[in-house]
């Protein structure tokens, strides 16, 4: 039996993280993991490749190219899957590498296999060969991600019908695909093989795409998945999918919808990797979708034990699972650094184009009935948006009427997920339009598009009474 202060379960961005603070502070730290890459879902079928497999397609297709010079520098010939996943795989590598570089600076073991509990403190290993081994743990963090679920109307089986980690693995590109499920992976896929000169079918139960986002932000992204050739098909729920036609897959909807595309992408949302653990024998008994319950500090009902991640379900984001990873080893031990996550968290979503925010949305703020000022600055008025030739996406700043503090930032537009953090930093200082006021940006950036969109919200009052006011 091997003894440690800390074993950690999973080596995505939560275990990485958390692994390497405790090692960080001088404590003994294993890292468990069952895929035969480190990195988790985050480096090996998830954020990484996804958001590489986007700017891929960007080039391959010649988009950009053709909205800056109007000439079409695409390829002269059909892209192939190697040369769509040959980018992905250089980067999906360098990630891997860099994962490992960081567990062996801190001197962290590294335990191939399934990790599962014994007791509340011991969990053995099985590796590949039957092999198993013991560890011993003052501590347990609980990062083992998260898994595409899989409705049993489709046959995965089938190398045409994909989920979004099989979506890596595809054999050829698609030229009809439809996408079932248009949360965040659903419309970023089907952004990127859209570009890629694919016929795409987005298919979702709900009326409104990504209902978290501000009302306009979202209106506009189907807006452009629309100008872009995406076919949006609300309310529609798939009950049988026929995959017996060699040239074609049937999929027959509720509402007597029928399609018949190449292949198709079910992206239905995913379930925490919990069935493997044995957790009851710790003390701790997973929610629905294999949750784990944790309390602000991510302990789970076993005190000793913590969890991160996916595998504690929303926000589900790389960013937010390293930082809760970080919070709970720190309390876990007591390092006296970093007790509390931040209390605003961005979201980033790379469809073509880029939206994200933070904070609150108009709908939220006419919920709470707080009053409220917009202000807006569009890309097609800014240097550095013609420049990049993006003429469509805008930022949105929200501030509170009383004191014109920012209570919200929304973009949708190229480099929409980077333009974010000034709002956030904003937010984060408590501050509003005096600082964007105050504040000289670079020129030509988007950055500038803050001062623009500030003066609007500040001059909203004076427009009211003077129709012809226009902004310095």
């Amino acid at each position: 039996m091997l003894t440690y202060d800390l074993v950690v379960l999973g080596s995505g961005p939560a275990g990485e993280k958390g692994a390497a603070t405790a090692a960080a502070f001088g404590k003994r730290v294993a890292i468990v993991e069952s895929d035969p890459y480190v990195g988790g879902a985050s480096t090996n079928t998830g954020t990484l490749p996804s958001k590489t497999l986007r700017e891929t397609a960007l080039a391959l297709s010649g988009l950009r190219a053709r909205d800056l010079y109007g000439v079409d520098l695409s390829l002269r010939r059909e892209a192939t899957v190697g040369d769509f996943l040959y980018h992905e795989n250089r980067v999906k590598n360098k990630e891997r590498g860099r994962v490992l570089d960081t567990l062996h600076r801190g001197q962290v073991d590294l335990h191939r296999g399934y990790g599962s509990f014994l007791d509340p403190h011991t969990i053995t290993v099985l590796d590949l060969d039957g092999n198993t081994t013991t560890l011993r743990a003052e501590k347990v963090l609980i990062a083992t991600g998260s898994s595409p679920i899989r409705p049993p109307e489709f046959r995965f089986e089938d190398p045409r019908i994909h989920d979004s980690d099989e979506i890596l693995s595809l054999e050829k590109l698609p030229r009809t695909l439809a996408v079932i499920g248009a949360g965040v992976i659903g419309a970023e896929y089907a952004c990127t093989f859209a570009a890629l000169g694919a016929k795409v079918y987005l298919l979702d139960g709900r009326d409104i795409l990504l209902p978290f986002l501000d009302r306009e932000i979202s209106e506009a992204l189907v807006a452009s998945l629309e100008r872009s050739g995406i076919q949006f098909h609300r309310r529609e729920k798939v009950l049988r999918c026929d995959d017996s036609h060699e040239d074609f897959i049937d999929l027959v909807c509720e509402s007597g919808f029928h399609l018949q595309v190449d292949q198709v992408l079910v992206a239905a949302g995913r379930r925490s990797n919990t069935e493997k653990l044995n957790l009851p024998a710790a003390g701790i008994s997973p929610g629905p979708k294999g949750l784990i319950s944790v309390d602000k500090c991510y302990r789970t009902s076993a005190p000793h034990i913590y969890a991160a991640g996916d595998v504690i379900g929303f926000p589900a984001l790389a960013s937010t699972s390293a930082e809760q990873a970080r919070v709970a080893m720190c309390h876990a031990f007591d390092f006296g650094f970093r007790f509390n996550m931040g209390p605003l968290l961005p979201t980033g979503i790379y469809t073509i184009p880029e939206v994200s925010m933070i904070g609150e949305t108009e709908e939220a703020l006419r919920e709470k009935e707080i009053e409220y000022v917009a202000g807006r600055a569009s890309y097609a008025d800014n240097a550095r948006g013609e420049i990049i030739g993006d003429t469509s996406g805008f930022l949105k700043l929200l501030f509170r009427k009383s004191d014109m503090k920012l209570l919200g930032a929304h973009a949708i537009g190229e480099q929409a997920t980077e333009l974010i953090h000034i709002g956030l930093v904003a937010m984060m200082t408590n501050s509003g339009a005096e600082l964007f006021d105050h504040t000289c940006f670079n020129y030509p950036t988007l950055g500038d598009l803050y001062k623009v969109a500030a003066y609007d919200a500040l001059l909203s009052p004076l427009r009211a009474s003077h129709s012809g006011a226009a902004l310095p």
